[in-house]
């Protein structure tokens, strides 16, 4: 009879300029040279270097499918044995139970994404997928004002804190972004 395959839940979460993508395209290449079936989806809101690949700050990038929500993920994963998804807090909710029906069926799932947005409140379907993932590495940056370890994403506009009531998301990279320590990091009311 044999046992049932494991599949495995990773993710790879932070602040913005973490390393989180560069993790997971170095997770993704490792598999590739074992000679898995892998599969890479990025959201299509993440358009700040390119519409079909996957690309991290410093430049390191892969061919990506662009995808609009959950359900294309769960429908287009099923002939790999590795699912790398960046930028998951961007899903739907419905990301949560595609997830975790891709692991209980084998299914390595490889995640990056914020774990807060630029007020340090949790980032959309992020905290439902932590703690549904089997592996959690949680990955700092540099706080730009004291260089420090940096946990939270500070949003700019014009050189200034972002006020709370801006929208939730904001696709950009160090034009609008920096990352903050806790006591760096500002959100007027």
């Amino acid at each position: 009879m044999g046992s049932p395959r494991a599949g495995w839940i990773k993710v790879f979460t932070g602040p913005m300029f973490a390393r989180k993508t560069d993790e997971l395209l170095i997770e993704v290449k490792r598999h590739l040279l074992a000679r898995k079936r892998v599969l890479i989806l990025k959201h299509r809101l993440d358009n700040r270097y390119s519409t079909d690949e996957v690309v991290s700050h410093d430049g390191r990038k892969m061919k990506a499918v662009p995808v609009k929500g959950s359900a294309e993920v769960e429908r287009l994963a099923s002939d790999y044995d590795v699912i790398a998804v960046d930028e998951v807090q961007f899903f739907d909710d419905g990301i949560v139970d595609v997830v975790r029906r891709l692991a209980n069926s084998g299914k390595l799932v490889i995640l990056a994404g914020l774990d807060k947005d630029f007020r340090g409140d949790p980032f959309g379907p992020m905290p439902k997928i932590l703690a549904i993932a089997d592996e959690v590495i949680k990955l700092t940056a540099v706080c730009t004002v004291c260089g420090g370890p940096a946990t939270m994403t500070q949003r700019l506009i014009d050189g200034r804190p972002a006020p709370r009531s801006s929208p939730t998301i904001l696709v950009a990279g160090k034009e609008r972004y920096e990352p903050r320590c806790r006591a760096h990091h500002v959100v007027p009311d």
